[in-house]
């Protein structure tokens, strides 16, 4: 096949593309440059969107024996990924911009100009396996449950799935470096990337301010009494305990969390830990990894973080929405979340947390 290895600069994609050589495919490398101005994203390691990686990319391309490009997405990252990010804290809900990336950028753009090229697929450094069945092509979790990044590419629909390749999906990351440091690659002991990459100074919350504004606005506990002040209702999120600076106690003592946030009124609610305990979600637009779930109630497992648990529920779908309820409560879940959910290891399918009870 002729694929497009998505080289970040880091040592998983460039394991990937050397794979998918071996592998007898016809394969260039590409970086995505995501920023018309790259010194306004994280330079050094913490971030996936530097001049540094860019550089580091080219120089595994050139030991791998593969051409390499740096193709230009920065309009398209700012308008689908960016701006998203900003409209959503906005409006009192916290997205995870990784997923965003991933479906506008990685897995849309991508390989949507990869396949008009004439190329047959992408391959990237992710941790996720793509298995073969009746049922066409399914996402599942990789082997290296601790690396598995199968939730943030929980976005992707049918026709993606089958033209993205994950070479890394049966391997753990302690053995994705060893086979690195043989290859000669210079990247192989580098530091993952984490953090928002277009948050510079990785504070959320500052960029947060600078972008919308620092209004200055109540937190009232649940009885609609004023207890302190905030600076911008959006630069919180469900399920907060430090930060607040309440100049009332609770009548207890106990600390108090952050309840619900309304950008409208720029308020902030806050209360008691057990009152942040929720059993159902509700997600709108949903996207399936494989078949469509038939209509019933299904039992299967749901994650709501990128590292966090899967925990048992039953699912079903009504009215264009994904439903999941709980076996257990679940304390701190906030709108705009992901919730994805899993048969097994495979990904049924995602969507966007709307409203919870």
């Amino acid at each position: 096949m002729r694929l497009i290895a998505a080289m970040s600069g880091g040592v998983d994609s460039a394991v990937a593309a050397a794979r998918a050589v071996e592998a007898g495919h016809e394969v260039i490398g590409v970086h995505l440059a995501l920023s018309a101005n790259p010194q306004k994203y994280r330079s050094g390691a913490r971030g996936c969107c530097t001049i540094e990686d860019s550089h580091d990319a080219r120089r595994a391309a050139d030991l791998i024996g593969i051409p390499f490009y740096i193709w230009d997405m920065a309009e398209e990252f700012h308008d689908g990924v960016v701006e998203d990010f900003l409209e959503q804290y906005a409006a009192g809900r916290t997205p995870n911009p990784c997923l965003r990336c991933n479906e506008k950028i990685k897995f849309a753009a991508v390989l949507d100009r990869a396949r008009a090229m004439g190329f047959d697929g992408v391959v990237t450094g992710h941790y996720a396996r793509i298995q073969t069945g009746d049922n066409g092509k399914t996402l599942h979790r990789a082997i290296d449950h601790s690396k598995d990044q199968s939730y943030v590419l929980s976005v992707l629909t049918t026709e993606q799935i089958a033209g993205a390749i994950f070479p890394l999906g049966d391997t753990t990351k302690v053995e994705i470096r060893k086979e690195a440091q043989a290859r000669g690659l210079a990247v192989a002991q580098k530091p993952d990337s984490h953090d928002i990459c277009f948050v510079p100074s990785g504070d959320n919350a500052g960029w947060l301010r600078d972008r919308l504004g620092s209004e200055v606005g109540p937190i009232l506990d649940q009885n609609g009494k004023k207890i302190g002040e905030h600076k911008g209702a959006y630069t919180y999120t469900i399920g907060q305990r430090k930060g607040l600076g309440l100049r009332v106690p609770s009548a207890d003592g106990s600390p108090r969390f952050v309840l619900e946030i309304k950008p409208l009124t720029n308020t902030v609610i806050v209360g008691a830990r057990e009152d942040l305990a929720i059993t159902t979600m509700r997600g709108e637009r949903p996207v399936w990894c494989g078949p469509r779930p038939t209509q019933g109630i299904h039992r299967g497992f749901v994650q709501i973080r990128a590292h966090g648990a899967a925990l048992p529920c039953t699912y079903f779908i009504e009215n264009d929405l994904l439903i999941a309820s709980l076996d257990s409560p679940l304390l701190g879940l906030a709108t705009g979340q992901a919730m994805v959910i899993y048969d097994g290891d495979r990904v049924v399918g995602s969507a966007t947390i709307c409203e919870t009870e």
